[in-house]
């Protein structure tokens, strides 16, 4: 033990000890003041020491299981470290990891956070052009591969060591080999809590990916907030569904989880099913459950009043993309717990929450989380009740990146002026509760006034055919721009102009005349990022392009081809 480690702990049970108590928990949080921290060396080595408890619990839809407690983990992770240190991994080395939701994955993590090497997360639907990238922009010195995915570095060039997991492979080192090595680790060094740790590319939802950087205390230290939004105690067992290389998967399937002292569980399927993922919840007893609104609305497709009373589930939270309220009220109505949003960036750990035992509005993000000061800026720079969520630097909290590492003049913008700029916009209520109106991006003008997608987006979902939508500004000749929403619709239902008239009329009723969507376009699938997130950019562009060229697809309506909808006009 040591003074970064009582400070960590202390810092973290004094979450624990007001987690319902939100008043005192913003009003006297402060975070630790740390110069020498290793998360892995500082805590989950001390927290593992004789600790039996699981700490991992993998299940799979083929019937696999691996389970690993506290202690198995710290020393496996030690082996994998003495193993990465004897192949030539040294302090501030970058190691792309890509591998999917199994052992090694957690055991490198740690092994690599011990040496002092900075992590950089890839996900597995990468391609060579991908990776090619994030190892030149990156400066990638080894890569730990699953074996199924080794064939994509085939052509990737590079001085960089090759690790695999799994069945061997010509011209990579076995990950195994770490069988052979101590189980006991000494580092070469103290960790400074400002050396860099991870590196995240970005989702490029609007542009090229950046490289976020973040550090040893920034995201293990600053993941105390998410800790606190979602609820998480020592010896719960969290179901977080998330795909490894992404920022998301580090929230809540490494740090919150292992700074509570609770257990990850993973329940790993080829395909989604809602059915079986309720089932392995029920029989492995998880007590609490992240997972992004695309998988809660094909949750509510389940009868979920059925597993009422067999769960053993006390915290509900989404994030990724903002909780449309009809699926909120759907889980409430069936199990009784409230469904809880909250917001963050890979920049930043969760920094707007709806936490443990506080009123919950409709649509809302919820208020500043312990440790973050949020204002609302306008395009003045002005504060008030509605503009870009933005986090005051002169009370810079530990959780936001060190910058963007390959990006100085992106680092400069992002914190102007003394703070550091989501990007998002939101309003902001009298109780200081917070909701999400879109990507400054994606925000646009229709008839001078402004149109927040996401809030016509909640309406649209409320019809019982659409499964997925996506709304932007669709050049008029008439006015600048109408909404125009991008439409995937529910198995069993067909797209046609009946359905097109069902739509409209359905959204007519529920918004104000200069928010209706005045165009809809069926679509098979919406572009998204790797990550999932939908890339309204590309939409946007290919709807102006369209409409200069004055073409109309197959499956795209008018409100103006459906005369008697527009009778009450």
């Amino acid at each position: 033990m040591n003074a970064a480690h009582d400070a960590f702990i202390a810092t973290r049970d004094f979450l624990l000890a007001h987690r319902t108590d939100y008043d005192t928990a913003v009003r006297d949080f402060r975070w630790p003041v740390l110069s020498e921290f290793n998360w892995a060396l500082d805590h989950f080595d001390p927290m593992a020491r004789g600790n039996d408890q699981p700490a991992l619990w993998i299940v799979g839809d083929d019937g696999s299981e691996h389970q690993r407690s506290f202690r198995q983990m710290s020393e496996r992770s030690s082996q994998v470290a003495n193993h990465l240190r004897v192949l030539g991994v040294r302090r501030g080395d970058r190691i792309l990891l890509m591998l999917g939701n199994e052992l090694a994955l957690w055991e490198t993590m740690l092994a690599a956070m011990k040496l002092g090497a900075v992590v950089i997360p890839a996900t597995a639907l990468l391609t060579p052009g991908d990776l090619r990238d994030r190892i030149d922009r990156g400066r990638v010195r080894h890569v730990v591969a699953a074996g199924a995915h080794t064939q994509k570095f085939a052509d990737v060039e590079g001085d960089y060591t090759r690790i695999c997991v799994g069945s061997a492979q010509p011209g990579w080192i076995s990950h195994d080999a770490a069988d052979a090595c101590p189980l006991e680790f000494t580092p070469d060094a103290p960790t400074q809590a400002s050396d860099p740790l991870l590196l995240y590319f970005t989702s490029g939802t609007t542009s090229k990916p950046k490289l976020v950087l973040h550090t040893h205390e920034s995201y293990p230290v600053g993941h105390l907030s998410t800790m606190y939004w979602i609820g998480l105690q020592p010896g719960d067992m969290h179901l977080n569904i998330s795909s490894p290389g992404w920022a998301k998967h580090s929230w809540s399937c490494v740090f919150a989880p292992w700074n509570a002292g609770a257990c990850v569980f993973i329940y790993n399927a080829a395909r989604f099913n809602a059915a079986r993922l309720l089932a392995a919840a029920e029989r492995y007893g998880v007590t609490t459950l992240c997972a992004p609104p695309t998988v809660w609305r094909l949750l509510i497709q389940e009868d979920l009043a059925a597993y009422r009373g067999r769960l053993m589930i006390r915290e509900l939270v989404g994030a990724g993309e903002p909780l449309n309220p009809e699926i909120i009220d759907q889980v409430r109505d069936a199990w009784g717990i409230t469904l809880r949003d909250g917001y963050g960036q890979t920049e930043t750990t969760a920094l707007l929450g709806n936490s443990p035992g506080q009123r919950v509005k409709p649509g809302s993000m919820g208020r500043p989380l312990p440790g973050y000061r949020v204002t609302l800026l306008d395009v003045e720079g002005r504060e008030g009740p509605d503009g870009e969520v933005c986090l005051d630097l002169d009370a810079r909290p530990l959780g936001l990146m060190r910058g963007y590492e390959d990006s100085p003049q992106a680092t400069a913008q992002a914190m102007r002026d003394g703070c550091y700029h989501t990007g998002d916009t939101a309003v902001r209520d009298a109780d200081g509760y917070v909701t999400f109106v879109g990507r400054a991006d994606d925000v646009f003008k229709a008839s001078d006034y402004r149109i927040s997608p996401f809030e016509l987006e909640s309406i649209l979902l409320e019809h019982e055919f659409v499964t997925e939508v996506a709304v932007v500004p669709s050049p008029d000749p008439m006015r600048p721009a109408i909404p125009k929403a991008f439409i995937t619709v529910s198995s069993g239902s067909v797209p046609s102009r009946e359905l097109a008239e069902n739509i409209l009329a359905f959204a007519r009723k529920q918004l104000a005349p200069y928010k209706r969507v005045r165009r809809i376009e069926f679509v098979i699938e919406l572009p998204k990022t790797l990550s999932g997130k939908i890339r309204r950019v590309e939409l946007r562009k290919a709807e102006a392009e369209r409409r200069q060229r004055g073409e109309r697809s197959q499956n795209e309506y008018f409100e103006e081809d459906f005369p008697d909808l527009r009778r009450d006009e």
